[in-house]
This record gives structure tokens, C-alpha cells and sequence, in this order.
């Protein structure tokens, strides 16, 4: 009980100083627990969606889609004929049946030609109005659709574009272009988390989606009252036989879940790994907050223990003003959690993904992980404080309190440390040097960890041999002011180190992925720059196909020298080793291609590929199957006629970014063994300008597809600066989420200065009395606070700049080889670390400059 008096006594006589301990212990419990609320919520809002949106059974096409992309190289979706309902009614169990159409490969757009696509990436959805629609849905305003001029909208899309009754919509298939009004606006009785639905009636569907009446794309099944879904199912599949794709709700609801989840996983880790990020920051704060506080104390704990106090008893003192910290800042961060998770939620809504309140889920297991996480970190970052608090004499209690037992870092600490570092440059190097990028991403993973803890426990050392260069570039311009700064920074080589540490984790973090990510950026470009010899490349949007129409748009604009068509497609191969390879991609263009995408060979010219019954393979491909120039491969086209005996002209080079693994065959060989109604559509156009007309054939080209809105034209700047654009969003977003750590990092900056000022009270009072302004006060404490800063910047920068370095070495062996260090944006992180210091100082240094100048001297 005395101990538990002792430590609540101890705690709230320095509730200012434990606070920005407790604010980091929130912030890292708030963000593991707003993840998980946040992720649980998704999960919740898409479980109700489909199941509500599921009917008992759902029969299909085999090989068909689950979440309605098209899988076909027409752009049509998989269709069953009208007959399959009559089976299915026949079927025990059976309630009742209805043909549904339904496709995601469509375009929408409204009167001006602007697309009605969500911006967050969820699918746009146009289907026939049906009875299980009818059942999810609300018709708020307006009729469902009774005619082929008429469409319903879903409401968060009419809200989000203003759409209302009698509003013109076109639609953008394979089939064609489809021109309807606004009939009707639907909500749904559940939440919808962004995807944008349209609703035409059953024969209006099937003519604008498939291009032909009395098919479906899927059969919604209920089924008779008494009978399970899973009966259902069986009987069904028992009419059908095996010919069809038969699922019950379960099984629709978790194969359309499942189809989300890796994005909601990918989310749900990556925002994990920067709480823990956070965490190891967090560790530091609370190291040196108590470190500090022993020192302080150490009078006062010589004293308990010359009255009888044991060790275990000083101890256990720390160690339960720890667990009333973690208990604390636990206990907030998941209140805090919550609201980042709502947050988050109204974030996902200006991005276009619609999530509910009335979802929100707060599991049991979060608060409870929140908790134990927080308190079990607070508690171990403790222990080495109250660790060295037991091992305080009674003689402590006749020094001075406040006087640092480790003024210099041990020996042993050196040593472990550089231990640590050599062994970490070590595993870099091999990563470096590796033959396979996975075998080096584990020796990476490696060498980032044991550089990073060695910089850590050999921070110390570096902190004396750092900050007295920092020294003599920064400070000693600010005279007498600015020693002192050194001195107090070079006061406490651990405390410094740790302090510096905190900051080096996140900076370490943001250099590494900036170099990462503008390697990326400059290899892409530079293998764009030497090998894409066309000017223009023409793209559909929602994995639409090109169609005969557009390509004769293309082909018709003036000043284009040249147009190559691009049309994938599956086959099966029988190889010289006697292998059959059912679906292998195999690409159909015009010989031109070979000039627009310059690929490099191994055997061979590319030109030859395209000469009649001629192919090219890749270079795994041919060495796995024993190809050599000359071999003939029987290639058994998708929706062919007949087989192909093909001659491998050409054998191309794995060593690229671009169509890496491709193998190409002309457009006028396929179309020799594939039926012209039955070839597969175009992925990609290329077109390039006759000599000289670039920009005029550029602007020519935009306005001759301006009827075609569901096709993007870009040359190669368009297309540089599109990947640019992509990268920096992903990185941006990243290093948003890298704040959290920073912020963490400036608390223990503020935190250490302030103790430090608390800790030469006396000393800052004598120092006063003899002439040093108040000024000048502030002015050496914001100057110690920038050299730990910048210090911790220098390690961060230098570290994650060698990570980076090895990280490109890796993507180097995928193609990636141009290492890019962005220093624009090194020197910008090193600046602003200049200004955090800054700003860390403010309040420590407002506090120590209105220090009473005689109650300062008078402090024991």
C-alpha cells in the first residue's frame, strides 16, 4: 500500500511531464484501435450489402464473374440462355426463378459527355431492374424502368451529380452506345459504399449489355418456404447438371467479399504497421520521460532507500506510475480510436465511398487490444528506468539531485551497437548484390532492422562526435548563447540520443520511400523514353474492350502515320516438349508493334513475328519448354476454328518492365483461325504522327474521340506525368500516415527540454543572476532543441537514403534500374526538421524564460 501511495504521489506531482507521455500512448492505441474499428465497419457495411443484395441461389454462366467484370475477349459479359429458367422452375424446391442482366465494363455518362464513374474506384454497375432489386432498393422518387428510353439511378449517385428526373444519360458497352432518361432514383435499404448503379428494364438490358435477347447473365433462385439454400442448391445443380456456376447467398456474399478483402486487408495492415511505427516512437518518449524523473529524484530515492525502502519495493514504485501512465493513455486512445475510425469513415465519403454510422462496429477484442497493447508497452519502456531507479544507494541521497550517472555512453553499448550496425550494412550489401529480388527482400527486411537498432543503441556515441560538428556549423555563430547549447545537448549523450532516435525512425521512413518512389518514377520513365517508339496510346476505362467503330475513328483521324491494333487473348498450347498449356495469354498485333514497342530479343528479330503462322515467346517460356528459333507450337485460339501450327520467329528478353512475359502473333494470323464476329476486341491503340505534325495529330485525335468518352487519349508526357501523379498520391498518403510517428517524435522533444529545464533550474536561475537575458535564455534552448532535432534528422536522412538505395537495387532486377535520389525533397525534410526543432522549443523555452530568478537559485 505504501508503494501504491508513493507512486500515485509521484505520478500526479509531475501530471504536466506524464501528460506528453500519455499523449503519445494515445495517439499509438487511438491508431491501432481506429484501424481496427475502421476495418471492422467496412467489413460490417459489406457483409450487409451482400447479403442483402444475394438470392437464395444464383445460377450463372461457368466461368463467369462473380462481381460482374467482364472475362470474355468481346467485352460482353458471359451469358445462359432464357431456356435454363425453364429448368430451374422444374426443379423440387424451387419457389421461384428470374433472369437477371447485369455488367460492370460500361461507361456512363451524363448530357455533356462527363463521366458518372465513382472517383474511388468502386464499380459502376448497369443492370435489369428486377425483383430482387426490388426488395434491397426504394424507388424515392419517380417509376422503375418501363421502356428501352428509360433508366432508375441509384441515389447517392443522382446526389453526388445532380441527376433528376428526365436528366439524359448515355451508357457505353461493347454492344454499343445507349441514350435513355432518367425515369426513377432508388436508395438503398442498406448502405451502398460508393459504387454507381444504373437500372434499365430486362429487354432494354440485354440489348445494350449483351447485343441479343433471351439471354442472362444470371438466374436469381428463391427458394419454396421450408427449404435451406443449401438444398436448394442441390437440386438446382441436379436439373442443370454441369454446364453452369450454381452458389448460394453464402457463397455469392463471401465470394464478393473476398474479392474486397485484399483491399481491405492491404488498408487494415499497412495502417497497423505505422501504429506500430508509432509504438517504437512511443517508446522512447516514455524512456526518457522516466529516465529523466529518476534522475531528478535521485536524492529523493536515496533517501527511501537510507529509511528501509528495498529495490524491489523503488522498483515496483516506477514501474506502477508506468502502469497508471499505460492505463491512462490506453483508456483515452480508445475513445480516441473510435472518432479517428469516424474520421476516416467521413474521409472515405469526400472520396466518393459512402460508409454509415449505423455500421459502426466496435468489437470487443479492440478496446481490449488497445488496452493490454498500450499498458504492456508503456510498462516494458519502463522497466529499464525503474530498473536503475533500485540500484540508487543511500549514499544518493548526499549528492546533488539531478546529476546524471551516465554522462558518457558505456563501452558495451558502443560496441553492441556497432555490432549491430556492421551486421545490418552487412545484410544490405548482400541485398544489394542478390541474383533474385526475393531472396534480397528478406536479407532487406534484415538489414533494415539491424541498422535501425544499431543506430539506436550506438546513438549515444555518434550524438558527442555529431552534435559537436553541428556545433561548429550552427551554433558557435550565435557566440557564448550557442556553446552553452552545445554543452547542455552534449550534457547527456543518451538522453540526446534517444531524444534524436525518436525523430530518426519517421525521417528514416519518409528518405526511404521518397528515393524508392522517384526511382520508380525515373526507371519507368527512362524505359518509356527507350522503348515506346509511338506517340500516342489510346485506353478504354472499366476494363472495356475497343470497339470496330472507334478504331475506324482512330483510324481515320489526318496526320496519324501509322495505327496498331492490340488484341489479347487466350490459347492453348502444345509445346515441342509435349506439354498442353490450357488459357495462355498470347497477344495478336499489327507488325507495326514491333516498332512501337521496341522489346529487346535473346533470338531472333521481333519484325519476324508477325510474318504468317509466325509467333514470338518470352524468354522463361522458351527455356522451360526447350524453344528454340524455328520450333513450331500448336496454338489453339479462344473461339477458333481450328488449330495453328506456329513458327517461333522470335524469342524476347525477360529483362523489361513493359509487356514483360508477353508473346506476340500478328492480327492477320489470328483472324486466319478465328471467325471475324468471334476475334477479340482491342485492349490498347497505338498511333504515332507523320514527321513534324505531332501536336496537330495530338489535338486532331482528342476531338475526333470526343464522341467517345469511354476512351482516354495520351501521348507520353500525359502518360509520364499519370504515373508520376499515381506514385505521389500513394506516397503522400503514406507519409500522412508517417505524421503520426513525427508528432510522436516532437512530443519527446518537447518533453525532453522541458524536463531538461526542470532539471537545471538552479542552474538556469545562477545563470540569470549573472547577467544572461531572458532572451538569451529562450534563444540557447531553442538552439539545443534544433541541434537534437537536426542531429536525429541527419541519422534518419543518411539511414533511409541507404535503405532506399538497396530497396532500388532489388527493383532493379524487375526492370527498375535508374536510382533517383530526390533531393529536393531531402533538403526540404532536413529544413523542416531545423523548424520542428523550433517549434518543439517553444513552450520549454516560453517557461524557463519566466522563471523567478531567486526561487530558481533557492531549488534544491
Amino acid at each position: 500500500m505504501t508503494v501504491l501511495k508513493t507512486s500515485m504521489r509521484n505520478f500526479f506531482a509531475h501530471k504536466g511531464r506524464m501528460a506528453l507521455s500519455a499523449v503519445a500512448v494515445l495517439l499509438s492505441v487511438a491508431f491501432v484501435c481506429g484501424t481496427l474499428v475502421f476495418t471492422d465497419t467496412m467489413n460490417t457495411t459489406f457483409d450487409k450489402l451482400f447479403q442483402a443484395t444475394a438470392s437464395d441461389v444464383t445460377v450463372s454462366a461457368k466461368g463467369s464473374s462473380d462481381t460482374g467484370q467482364t472475362t470474355s475477349r468481346t467485352g460482353k459479359p458471359p451469358v445462359i440462355p432464357a431456356s435454363v429458367i425453364g429448368r430451374i422452375r422444374g426443379a423440387h424446391g424451387v419457389k421461384s426463378a428470374e433472369g437477371t442482366v447485369f455488367s460492370t465494363s460500361v461507361t456512363v455518362v451524363d448530357g455533356d459527355k462527363d463521366k458518372l464513374s465513382p472517383s474511388s474506384g468502386a464499380p459502376t454497375i448497369v443492370g435489369s431492374w428486377n425483383g430482387n432489386d426490388a426488395r434491397t432498393m426504394k424507388i424515392t422518387t419517380g417509376t422503375a424502368p418501363k421502356g428501352p428510353d428509360d433508366v432508375m439511378v441509384d441515389a447517392d449517385t443522382a446526389d453526388k451529380h445532380d441527376l433528376k428526373l428526365g436528366d439524359e444519360i448515355g451508357l457505353i458497352s461493347a454492344v454499343g452506345t445507349r441514350h435513355a432518361r432518367v425515369s426513377g432514383i432508388a436508395a438503398f435499404k442498406v448502405t451502398n459504399p460508393g459504387a454507381a448503379i444504373f437500372y434499365l428494364d430486362t429487354k432494354t438490358a440485354q440489348r445494350a449489355l449483351v447485343g441479343e435477347s433471351g439471354v442472362y447473365t444470371n438466374v436469381n433462385v428463391t427458394a419454396a418456404e421450408g427449404v435451406s439454400d443449401a438444398r436448394l442448391k442441390k437440386d438446382v445443380a441436379a436439373a442443370l447438371g454441369h454446364a453452369y456456376k450454381v452458389q448460394t447467398a453464402k457463397e455469392v456474399a463471401d465470394a464478393n467479399q473476398k474479392s474486397v478483402q485484399s483491399f481491405l486487408n492491404v488498408m487494415k495492415y499497412a495502417m497497423l504497421g505505422f501504429a506500430g511505427i508509432a509504438f517504437l516512437v512511443g517508446i522512447f518518449l516514455i524512456i526518457n520521460t522516466f529516465s529523466m524523473l529518476v534522475a531528478q529524484r535521485t536524492r529523493e530515492i536515496g533517501l527511501m532507500r537510507a529509511i528501509g525502502s528495498s529495490r524491489k519495493q523503488v522498483n515496483r514504485s516506477v514501474l506502477l506510475e508506468a502502469l497508471l501512465l499505460g492505463v491512462i493513455g490506453s483508456a483515452l486512445g480508445v475513445g480516441a480510436g473510435v472518432g479517428i475510425a469516424v474520421g476516416l469513415m467521413k474521409l472515405m465519403g469526400q472520396m466518393g465511398m459512402h460508409l454509415s454510422t449505423d455500421d459502426l462496429t466496435v468489437a470487443w477484442t479492440t478496446p481490449a487490444l488497445g488496452l493490454l497493447l498500450g499498458v504492456v508497452v508503456t510498462v516494458l519502456a519502463a522497466y529499464l528506468p525503474a530498473r536503475r531507479a533500485g540500484k540508487i544507494s543511500p549514499m544518493a541521497a548526499l549528492r546533488d539531485a539531478g546529476t546524471p550517472a551516465d554522462a558518457k555512453a558505456g563501452i558495451v553499448r558502443a560496441v553492441v551497437g556497432l555490432v549491430l550496425t556492421g551486421a545490418g550494412a552487412w545484410s544490405l550489401y548482400v541485398a544489394a548484390t542478390a541474383d533474385k529480388a526475393t531472396t534480397g527482400s528478406g536479407w532487406l527486411g534484415l538489414g533494415v532492422v539491424l541498422t535501425l537498432i544499431g543506430f539506436v543503441v550506438v546513438g549515444p556515441v555518434l550524438a558527442g562526435g555529431l552534435v559537436r560538428v553541428l556545433g561548429m556549423v550552427i551554433l558557435r555563430i550565435f557566440g557564448p548563447v550557442g556553446r552553452m547549447a552545445e554543452r547542455n545537448a552534449l550534457r547527456n549523450p543518451r538522453r540526446t540520443g534517444a531524444t534524436g532516435a525518436a525523430l530518426m525512425i519517421g525521417l528514416a521512413l519518409v528518405a526511404c520511400l521518397s528515393v524508392v518512389g522517384s526511382s520508380m518514377v525515373a526507371s519507368a520513365t527512362d524505359q518509356l523514353d527507350k522503348t515506346v517508339g509511338t506517340d500516342f496510346i489510346i485506353t478504354p476505362d472499366n476494363e472495356q474492350l475497343i470497339k470496330a467503330k472507334e478504331v475506324a475513328a482512330v483510324k481515320s483521324v489526318p496526320g496519324l502515320a501509322r495505327v496498331t491494333e492490340y488484341r489479347p487473348t487466350m490459347a492453348a498450347f502444345t509445346t515441342p516438349d509435349g506439354k498442353t498449356l490450357e488459357k495462355t495469354d498470347i497477344t495478336g498485333a499489327d507488325p507495326s508493334y514491333a516498332t512501337d514497342l521496341r522489346t529487346k530479343t535473346v533470338a531472333g528479330d521481333l519484325k519476324d513475328a508477325y510474318l504468317p503462322d509466325s509467333m514470338s515467346v518470352h524468354e522463361a517460356f522458351a527455356e522451360d519448354h526447350g524453344i528454340h528459333l524455328g520450333s513450331r507450337i500448336t496454338v489453339a485460339f479462344q473461339n477458333g476454328t481450328k488449330a495453328a501450327h506456329l513458327t517461333v520467329r522470335a524469342i524476347t528478353s525477360d529483362d523489361t518492365v513493359i509487356d514483360k512475359g508477353a508473346m506476340y502473333t500478328s492480327v492477320a494470323t489470328m483472324a486466319k483461325y478465328v471467325p471475324a464476329d468471334q476475334m477479340p476486341l482491342n485492349q490498347l491503340l497505338f498511333a504515332s504522327a507523320e514527321d513534324g505534325r505531332q501536336a496537330t495529330a495530338y489535338k486532331a485525335l482528342k476531338t475526333a474521340l470526343h464522341d467517345y468518352p469511354e476512351l482516354t487519349v495520351r501521348d507520353q508526357t500525359d502518360y509520364k506525368k499519370a504515373l508520376k501523379d499515381q506514385i505521389g498520391q500513394l506516397l503522400n498518403m503514406i507519409y500522412g500516415l508517417l505524421a503520426l510517428a513525427i508528432i510522436v517524435a516532437v512530443l519527446g522533444v518537447v518533453n525532453t527540454l522541458a524536463l531538461s529545464v526542470v532539471e537545471r533550474t538552479r542552474e538556469i536561475g545562477l545563470m540569470r543572476a549573472i547577467g544572461l537575458s531572458r532572451r538569451q535564455l529562450r534563444r540557447m534552448i531553442r538552439l539545443e532543441s534544433v541541434v537534437i532535432a537536426v542531429f536525429g534528422a541527419l541519422l534518419g536522412l543518411g539511414l533511409g537514403m541507404g535503405w532506399g538505395a538497396t530497396a532500388q537495387k532489388l527493383l532493379a532486377l524487375q526492370g527498375l534500374k535508374v536510382l533517383e535520389i530526390p533531393w529536393p525533397t531531402i533538403v526540404a525534410v532536413f529544413v523542416g526538421s531545423a523548424f520542428v526543432g523550433l517549434f518543439a522549443a517553444l513552450i520549454p523555452a516560453f517557461r524557463a524564460g519566466r522563471m523567478n530568478v531567486l526561487n530558481a537559485i533557492a531549488t534544491e
